[in-house]
This record gives structure tokens, C-alpha cells and sequence, in this order.
């Protein structure tokens, strides 16, 4: 078989299917990430999302026995929002990242991949094939990277000539012995605009990021924020994008070329009071569908709450008071107790968190409870 011709009508065929960029690779080992790898986690860096076993995570082989290449797929995301509803006192709004807006990505890249495979199918009969997007065992970066979709920017992310980075990757491992394409040349040069624009430190360094501090990571986590983050995540429900914001290779860059990805203002931008007290029915019927929902609504009810505390917004102290009392999940009645006292300046939320100081067990909500007194008096 000729697989360059076949290479060729890849490519024509992936872009009537949705696909931006579509570059591919090698099967070889990924030996640079793996030394990268292992400092990420003995440095402490790591977010633990990743795949768990380190050899997988770096060797094709492990993940589709007879590898020959893979394919690697670059798809377009919008930056801007039409129409925003405003946040104004007494309707104060949060705001998912760019990289939930529309239907999760995961479902979108994955119904493409699975075109390409269908599409190999018929082409070649005989051919094996596995899907990554995001949770495979392979990193989706690197092999963007190596493929040329992109290169590996200060930030972390590909950046691709053509569309920035605000494009969502995926790959295929396939059996079929494709030419390669080569990757492309860094263009970062000495800028260091999205480490310097990086509001934790996050970035230690060229290419290299403690998750552990990334704003991004902090709105996905479960139990307590800690405090150094609460103030700086601002109004932000799930994910972050200053570090794209300020790339100069994103300049004008604003895709909506497709469909799925295009963001409900009232979805992206939500109303925060609401979510506070919103049932799990609910939440799954009006954010399941994005992808910065995968975690479950408690994160984003913490942060949430975190929001109406950035805005000082009175409106929402008996929903909080509320929830201080009743809510079962600790990491909820701590949050709201900690805002309860970045908001208010009355002794009558200062008497109510002494009252449920008295019937509080939970350590950490106590913690909080201290703090939320201790900015009330703190105003006096």
C-alpha cells in the first residue's frame, strides 16, 4: 500500500470532518519525558490527575502491542465570549475557562477519532487501533510535539502556528506504518509573558509547572482550598487561562468553526447563588455536558462560594448562613464560614458563627469558623 497517498487522504478526509490539524508520528519510547517525568514528581509537581504508571505514560508499545505511528489531531476552541452577561451586585456571576466551553471535549475529539478509525477501517481492512484523548495513558503534549501539531511552550501547552493554543488533542495509535512528519521549530524565543503573568509561581521555569500551585488545578480539587488561593482564583469556577490570555501567539486568535464548541453564555458565565443550593439532578442537567464538570458540583459550589466572598456580596449571607448549619459536607460549611466572614461586618453573622461553633465536630470547619471570626473582628 502506498501509505504516503494514504496519508495524504487522511488528512483531506479529517478536515471535512472537523479536524484543524492532523500531523503524525512515531511509535518511539518518549525517553526525554521520562527523565522530565520523574523530576515533576520528585520535585512534587505532580497534580496526581496523571496516569498512575510512569512506563505507560511514556512508551506507545505498552498501550497497542504492534505500534507503528500515531496520529495526532488538533481541534479549534472559541476565546471569546458574544453577548456576556454582566456580574453586578445582587447577581454576582462566575466563569468557567475556555477549555469547558460548548460539549466536553472529550466526547467531541473522541467522535472524530472514531470517524478516522472507521475511516482507516475501510481503507485497509486489517488495522488495530487505540483512542487517547486527555485520560490515555500517552501524552497528548508530547505527542503533538513530536508530530509537529505544535511546540512546547513556557506555559506548558502546544502552540500551534496556525491557531494558537486554543486547541483541544487528541491521538491514535495505530498499527499502519505512515512517514512521519517532523516537529516544528520553538518560537517562544525570550519571551516569558505567561511566566511572569502567572499569579502563584506556578510556572518554576521555562516548560516547567508545579501543578500543585496552578490556579487551574485548585478550582478541580475536592476538599479545603487552601488559603494563599482563595484570593487569587477571583470569580473562577473551573480552570484557568491567564497564562494564554497573555501569549502573544493567541493575539486575534478566536475560533468557532464548530458547533459543539460553542459556549452558553448562561453555562460558561453562571450565576453563583443558585449553584450554591443547586441538587446534583440539577447540576448534571445543566453542566454535565462540559467538561468542567467532571468532578462533581461540590468543587464548584466551593468555589462558588469563594466568588461571592471576592465580591463581598451581601445578597448571599443567609444562603450561606445557611449552608454553615446544614450542609453535610464539611468542606461546604467551612468554605461558607470562611466567607460568611470575608463578607460580613455585623454582629449578627459574628454571633452565628459563634452558635455553630458550639455544635461543630469537624477540626477543619472549626479552623474556618476561627478565620471567618477573626476577619469580622478584624473590621471593627
Amino acid at each position: 500500500m502506498d501509505y504516503e497517498r494514504l496519508k495524504q487522504k487522511l488528512v483531506v478526509y479529517s478536515q471535512s470532518i472537523g479536524v484543524d490539524k492532523l500531523r503524525i508520528t512515531t511509535a518511539d519510547p518518549f525517553l526525554s519525558l521520562k527523565d522530565r517525568l520523574i523530576q515533576q514528581q520528585e520535585r512534587g509537581y505532580a497534580s496526581g490527575f496523571e496516569h498512575p504508571i510512569l512506563d505507560e505514560r511514556v512508551d506507545p508499545s505498552l498501550s497497542l502491542k504492534e505500534v507503528r505511528t500515531i496520529i495526532s489531531i488538533a481541534v479549534a476552541y472559541p476565546s471569546k465570549l458574544a453577548n456576556a452577561p454582566k456580574s453586578e451586585k445582587g447577581s454576582r456571576r462566575g466563569f468557567f475557562s475556555r477549555s469547558s466551553w460548548g460539549i466536553d471535549y472529550h466526547d467531541v475529539l473522541n467522535d472524530r477519532l472514531k470517524k478516522i478509525e472507521q475511516f482507516l477501517f475501510v481503507e485497509c481492512g486489517t488495522v488495530e487501533t487505540v483512542r487517547m484523548v486527555d485520560t490515555g495513558a500517552l501524552s497528548d503534549r508530547a505527542v503533538a510535539e513530536r508530530a509537529g501539531i505544535g511546540w512546547s511552550a513556557k506555559n506548558t501547552f502546544i502552540i500551534t502556528p496556525e491557531l494558537g493554543s486554543y486547541v483541544f488533542l487528541g491521538n491514535i495509535l495505530t498499527t499502519l506504518p505512515f512517514p512521519p512528519d517532523e516537529p516544528i521549530e520553538d518560537l517562544c524565543g525570550s519571551c516569558q509573558k505567561c511566566i511572569d503573568a502567572c499569579p502563584t509561581g506556578a510556572l518554576v521555569e521555562p516548560g516547567v509547572l508545579n501543578a500543585q500551585a496552578c490556579l487551574s488545578y485548585q478550582t478541580q480539587t475536592k476538599g479545603f482550598m487552601p488559603e494563599e488561593y482563595r484570593s487569587k482564583i477571583g470569580n473562577h469556577l473551573y480552570g484557568w487561562d491567564t497564562c494564554q490570555l497573555v501569549c502573544p501567539y493567541n493575539k486575534n486568535k478566536d475560533h468557532h468553526q464548530h458547533e459543539e464548541m460553542k459556549p452558553d453564555p448562561e453555562k460558561v458565565k453562571p450565576l453563583l447563588l443558585p449553584l450554591l443550593t443547586m441538587s446534583n439532578k440539577t447540576f448534571k442537567a445543566e453542566f454535565g455536558h462540559m467538561a468542567g464538570s467532571w468532578r462533581g458540583k461540590k468543587p464548584i459550589q466551593r468555589n462558588a462560594i469563594i466568588a461571592l466572598a471576592h465580591y463581598k456580596e451581601e445578597s448571599a449571607l443567609p444562603t450561606l448562613l445557611d449552608l454553615l448549619i446544614k450542609d453535610p459536607r464539611p468542606v461546604i460549611r467551612g468554605t461558607s464560614a470562611w466567607a460568611i466572614g470575608k463578607i460580613s461586618k455585623s454582629e449578627k453573622e459574628e454571633k452565628a458563627l459563634e452558635d455553630a461553633k458550639k455544635n461543630e465536630q469537624d477540626e477543619n470547619v472549626l479552623n474556618e469558623i476561627e478565620k471567618g471570626l477573626s476577619f469580622i473582628r478584624e473590621k471593627k
